[in-house]
């Protein structure tokens, strides 16, 4: 009886050192792979970088692009595209004008009645129609008959308080957001569609003809007075409320930035002088790149496996289309290499975009003790069910790591602006206001960016230089901007 006993013992002893065993066992597994998730993070927060001397050399990078860009065509990734917009709106413009905005598969049309410095805006109304999906590859016609179309219904619903002059031919600022050619101010041939859109016919041809041409066809008396875009648009909605804006950025699903340039500091600018001595340069400043960028194999990937592969660097670093996806591939490699979500990778996780900005902001910017927005989010959108508090600490970090980097990076493109127009230092005596318009969904909606955005520009500037460095939102700068244009360069402006 007393073998058996000891046997039972022995083996009850075995077994337990066995469980003990395994448990420690899937501790060190389990703590191996968080050592393997942790060295993915910091390591990944070490490539996305962003000191202060780094941001230095990206502003001086983004200014010698912007030289070589005005110096001469295709002679930077910087298009310093020529608007030919040389008259900003000044407050003192009159008069009913409208603006139609395509940047997409919805357009917007909107009259404005202007009521000069003391009314400004005295009344505004707009529409939006959306573009049937057969007509975004049909033809030119098809497609600027409908938009005319829609036009002349708007316009046949003037009411009261809007007051066409007696006389005059209704003026139209064109917000065209798609590569064009521009020729002068009301005129531009596509380079090419992009957004889903696909009409053979209209690449090369001149877009305001196109638009012209389907309004003739349906009697409809409007004249085209500026084809922008939307950063451009924003500029001059911000300069119309507030003379000392000299430069407008956009940061929302992309990024752009427009400013005012002194005319005789464009070498390849072959015309005449304009009278106002300026001219409104659009940079396309997504395409911006620079051995200085802090990028990483994820941005890498995410390039390579782009639409664009090798464009758009700045762009795909900084903006709200790409955030989300940097994060989900950090994500993905966690999973793959440090079982971050388990033995199985979650399927989901491997589907491209499927974390949307909008999305990673709220994880980022949650505050509930346990952070359950993260935990939601994982689950509704990645089908990642029950992540532990630690978990979801790592993916707010995350989201930090990659907000944080293309924050600064913006700021470091704006203080490139201010240092090529001169305004990064203090004159003796002058006390010069710059103000800078900005627009876009992840400018005013991603808190965490924007803030860090702004105070990063301020470390940079210096407490002395910052003191007259102002940022300002310049909302709806595609549609309002687009009409005070018209205004600004109306053919009547030398009779009223």
């Amino acid at each position: 009886m007393g073998k058996v006993a000891v046997g039972v013992a022995v083996v009850c002893a075995a077994a337990v050192c066995a469980a003990a065993a395994l448990v420690v066992r899937h501790r060190m597994k389990s703590s191996g792979k968080w050592t393997r998730t942790m060295a993915i993070l910091r390591e990944f927060e070490g490539k996305c970088a962003t000191p202060i001397s780094k941001l230095r050399q990206v502003a001086d990078a983004m200014t010698v692009e912007m030289h070589a860009g005005l110096a001469s065509e295709g002679g930077s990734k910087l298009k310093m595209i020529i608007s030919y917009v040389d008259n900003l709106p000044t407050g003192d413009e009159a008069g009913l004008f409208y603006a139609l905005d395509l940047g997409g598969t919805n357009f917007r049309v909107l009259r404005v009645q202007l009521g000069g410095k003391d009314t400004r805006v005295v009344k505004q109304e707009f529409e939006e129609v959306s573009i049937p999906p057969h007509l975004m590859i049909g033809t030119s016609d098809a497609l600027f008959d409908f938009i005319a179309a829609a036009l002349a219904k708007f316009v046949a619903e003037e009411g009261e308080g809007f007051h066409p002059a007696p006389g005059r031919q209704r003026e139209l600022g064109f917000t065209f957001s798609f590569p064009v050619r521009q020729q002068s101010i009301a005129s531009g041939s596509l380079i090419k569609w992009t957004k889903g859109f696909s009409i053979e016919d209209t690449v090369g041809q001149d877009v305001v003809g196109e638009l012209t041409k389907a309004m003739e066809r349906i009697g409809l008396d409007m004249r085209v007075a500026a084809l922008v875009n939307d950063t451009i648009g924003t500029l001059a909605g911000g300069k119309y409320y507030n003379q000392d804006v000299i430069a407008a950025v956009i940061l929302g699903t992309g990024t752009n930035a427009a400013y005012v340039e002194r005319a005789q500091a464009i070498p390849k600018w072959h015309g005449l002088l304009p009278k106002s001595g300026e001219m409104v340069i659009n940079m396309e400043w997504g395409n911006f790149r620079s051995s200085h960028l802090p990028l990483t194999e994820y941005d890498q990937a995410l390039d390579v496996e782009s639409l664009n592969p090798g464009e758009q660097i700045f762009e795909k670093i900084i903006s709200g289309m790409y955030l989300g996806d940097i994060v989900r591939r950090v994500l993905c490699k966690m999973a793959e290499e440090a079982a971050f979500f388990g033995d199985t990778v979650p399927p989901k996780l491997k589907i491209p975009f499927i974390l949307r900005t909008p999305d990673m902001s709220a994880m980022h910017h949650d505050t509930s003790p346990d952070l359950r927005v993260v935990g939601s989010k994982l689950k509704d959108i990645l089908e990642i069910p029950n992540t532990s508090l630690k978990m979801r600490k790592v993916v707010v970090d995350l989201c930090d790591i990659v907000a944080l980097r293309g924050a600064r990076l913006s700021a470091a493109g704006i203080f490139g602006i201010l240092k090529k127009l001169g305004r990064d230092t203090v004159r003796e005596g002058e006390k010069q206001r710059s103000v800078i318009a900005l627009d876009g969904g992840l400018y005013e909606h991603y808190t965490k960016f924007s803030t860090c955005m702004e105070s990063t520009l301020k470390e940079l500037l210096g407490a002395e230089v910052t003191a007259n460095i102002l940022i300002e939102h310049s909302n709806d700068g595609s549609g309002i901007g687009a009409a005070l244009l018209a205004a600004s360069h109306s053919q009547y402006l030398e009779e009223s």
